[in-house]
């Protein structure tokens, strides 16, 4: 809320409102077959009373947002946010639905419509508030394993079955702490047995002091041959203020010193060759690279020095549109691991069907994606950001199995 101002803040209160208004309006029309005059005023009082509430906690909030502790303005920020939401969205239902019955009468043309009307209208409300509740309760900690089968004829025979895990945008300062959150993905990902880990960048939301106990976690992880990193655009403190230069240097350090602490290899605009009986892959590593306004620290050239020789290359890169941009037809990197997205943390899925609103700023946004011989994937993030759900988008924990794609089975 801090990057917003007193006018956002007010226009959004506004927006409440009217909703809130407007959604009374055709509740009176529900509550008017109740015959209790005392069950009325109550429904009545506590519909005011919340809508009054949370409009006067926004503002309250606004006007102190800069004298309140870094730890507990994360935590209110996004439980206003979830509640704003869990309010909101159902109410908008409720109206839209029972507006177009009652105005345009298209599915009922009698008197039982004035009952039958408001129940549709009640449902069409309450499945949202129960899908969002459920979102923001269950499945934002439902963590779940996508598998992934990769076919290359660039992958030396060597390496045919490498097991790679993927993490993404585990966004720390979300979690407030409550480190047994992550223990089901950490046995999740340890009972895959991958060879490599790759965490593809925002750890934390902005600062280093939300790393705190999670060291014990991360050093929990397992993988046969080793664990990597890279940074995403909420890593580098760039959506604070800070009073000094210094003191942003000093927080950028503390989050990339954090890597070696849990054992992982931090790459920035840098690469790894893998070799294994003397056949070799190269990994590589670029800082944040994004479409303005998000910054791009990330080079590829510097991160491809020294490896142009070496056929199959893996590159870890925080934000896909850099794929797009940089990768695709200009390298011959063959695979691609991303993040970024979080898939909007809510969305629909079902087999090969997938949608999110996300998708029409993001053109790859979650999932597997092939241009010719290259590959994207896009991890859906294990975190969460500012609305502390999933819906019908669950925190991803990726698993992918390269295969050499043998000569016979060449396209």
């Amino acid at each position: 809320m801090k990057s917003f101002s007193i006018f956002t803040i007010v226009l959004l209160c506004v927006a409440i409102l009217l909703v809130d208004s407007a959604a009374f309006y055709w509740l009176q029309s529900i509550i008017q077959f109740v015959d209790s005059s005392v069950f009325k005023i109550l429904i009545y009082t506590l519909f005011w009373v919340f809508t009054v509430g949370i409009i006067v906690s926004i503002l309250v909030l606004k006007m102190t947002l800069d004298n309140i502790n870094p730890t507990r303005k994360q935590v209110l920020i996004s439980r206003f946010y979830g509640l704003g939401v869990l309010s909101f969205v159902p109410k908008l239902a409720f109206i839209l639905v029972i507006s177009i019955l009652y105005f345009t009468n298209f599915l009922f043309s009698d008197t039982k419509s004035l009952i039958i009307i408001p129940v549709i209208g009640v449902l069409s409300g309450f499945l949202p508030f129960f899908t969002i509740l459920y979102g923001i309760l269950k499945a934002i900690y439902r963590f779940k394993v996508y598998h992934k089968t990769i076919e290359s004829n660039q992958l030396p025979t060597s390496f045919d079955g490498l097991k790679i895990v993927q993490i993404s945008d585990l966004h720390l300062g979300s979690f407030n702490y409550k480190y047994t959150k992550l223990k089901n993905a950490i046995e999740k990902i340890n009972a895959l047995k991958p060879d490599y880990i790759f965490i593809t960048g925002d750890l934390v939301n902005n600062y280093a002091w939300e790393l705190r106990g999670w060291d014990t976690v991360f050093k929990g992880l397992e993988a046969k041959e080793g664990k990597y990193a890279i940074l995403g655009n909420h890593d580098y403190g760039d959506y604070s203020l800070w009073e000094t230069p210094e003191l942003k240097q000093e927080n950028f350090d503390m989050i990339k010193n954090f890597f070696q602490t849990i054992n992982f290899k931090l790459l920035l605009n840098e690469s790894k060759i893998i070799t294994k009986n003397t056949e070799q892959i190269a990994l590589l590593g670029v800082e944040n690279w994004g479409n303005p306004p998000f910054k791009q620290y990330g080079n590829l050239k510097d991160a491809l020095a020294g490896v142009e020789n070496i056929p199959f290359k893996i590159l870890l890169s925080h934000d896909p549109t850099h794929w797009e941009k940089e990768v695709k037809d200009k390298t011959d990197i063959t695979l691609t691991l991303a993040g970024h997205t979080h898939g909007m943390q809510a969305g629909f899925q079902y087999k090969n069907l997938q949608w999110s609103p996300i998708k029409y700023k993001f053109k790859h946004w979650a999932g597997l994606y092939k241009h010719k011989t290259q590959y994207l994937y896009v991890n859906r993030g294990l975190g969460w950001l500012g609305f502390p759900a999933r819906i019908g988008m669950r925190p991803e924990i990726t698993f992918i199995e390269l295969k050499t794609l043998l000569p016979d089975k060449k396209d």
